[in-house]
């Protein structure tokens, strides 16, 4: 059963690939719209930029954070414009709605929107508030609380932009911040293989096969191209022209054509199977290495993963949480003067 194209489908595609909204609405369109599938089509087609695009920070704000022994809670802050997000009012919307969460713990932004502030007022009633006294949108866009586990829990701020929460299994608070500092960093999806759904590393193997099935082709169209320029250079020996040349001009023809005869003399020789499935296996494992807090490099010395750095301390991650403002929002682009030029007009 297909699902209906609507324009809040388009963006949410858009969004996640950064491909144009023509494109995502075409792949929605063939894949009868299911994002999971139109995205992958997109990338197999290669006209999604990049999956790192579905992360782009494309809105003002602040995350917000309110740490209890036991909890960590962060709250993402939305503005219009980064002057708005710098104010104290501002601020003080969001640090109430992350005392809140942490003290309460809702289970939706409804329930959190609906707390009250150490004065009584809820937090919906400050963000109004805030609006008509501003006059710009405002909004409190997503919250995260994050319970202590077995060993020490902490956290990273990077200037008010970034927050991160890690709770540890086993280890240290000092541990538990260089880890949630390197999720800053290194923006991991999961925290292990375990955690990454099969489908999405199906559909990544699917987009290495095409993409490698592509260099394939385009190896052997500069083989057969190249193949035909390497007879016109053998027939320039035949036919004087090469002998016509001076010194300098064969001592660069005959650099050219060795060249040319080393890379493409012996024809298009197609990768065996065999090479190409570990070819696959290889890429697999990097992408998953990549998305993986423990497959990850550590960020402070990149010569041990995250993986190893916790087993030389006997130790584990729990959980982690990552929020970045504007994650995923797509920020509107003005061109002032083309402003200045329709006002004029009317």
């Amino acid at each position: 059963m297909s699902t209906p194209i609507t324009a809040a489908l388009v963006k949410e595609l858009r969004d996640r690939t950064g491909a144009g909204m023509s494109d995502c609405k075409k792949a929605l369109e063939a894949t009868g719209g299911n994002v999971d599938a139109a995205a992958e089509k997109l990338r197999v087609d290669g006209m999604a930029k990049a999956d790192k695009k579905g992360s782009r920070t494309a809105a003002e704000g602040v995350i917000s954070i309110a740490v209890g022994a036991d909890a960590i809670a962060l709250v993402e802050t939305n503005s219009e414009t980064d002057f708005v997000s710098k104010g104290d009012d501002f601020k003080a919307l969001g640090d109430a709605a992350a005392k809140a969460a942490l003290v309460a713990r809702p289970a939706t932004l409804a329930e959190l929107l609906a707390l009250k502030n150490e004065a009584g007022q809820t937090i919906e009633e400050m963000r109004r508030s805030l609006v008509a006294t501003i006059g710009e949108n405002i909004t409190v866009r997503r919250f995260e609380v994050v319970a202590k586990a077995a060993g020490a829990i902490n956290y990273y701020m990077h200037g008010t932009k970034i927050g991160v929460v890690v709770a540890l299994s086993a280890g240290d608070e000092e541990l538990a911040r260089d880890i949630a500092m390197h999720v800053a960093a290194s923006q991991p999806r999961y925290l292990d293989t375990t955690q990454i759904p099969a489908e999405a590393i199906e559909a990544e193997k699917r987009v290495i096969e095409a993409t490698m099935a592509q260099e394939q082709a385009e190896a052997q169209a500069d083989s057969d191209r190249f193949g035909g320029f390497l007879k016109e250079m053998e027939a320039e020996k035949t036919n004087g022209t090469y002998e016509a040349l001076d010194a300098e001009g064969k001592k660069n023809w005959d650099d050219e054509y060795a060249g040319v005869k080393k890379k493409f003399g012996g024809g298009y020789r197609p990768k065996p199977a065999d090479i190409l499935a570990k070819m696959t296996e290889g890429k697999i494992r990097k992408f998953v290495n990549d998305i993986t807090l423990m497959g990850q490099p550590f960020v402070k010395n990149p010569d041990e993963t995250v993986e190893k750095l916790l087993k030389s301390k006997n130790a584990g991650v729990a959980s982690f949480v990552r929020l970045a403002v504007g994650e995923g929002i797509e920020k509107k682009t003005l061109d002032f003067a083309a402003e200045v030029a329709a006002a004029s007009q009317v």
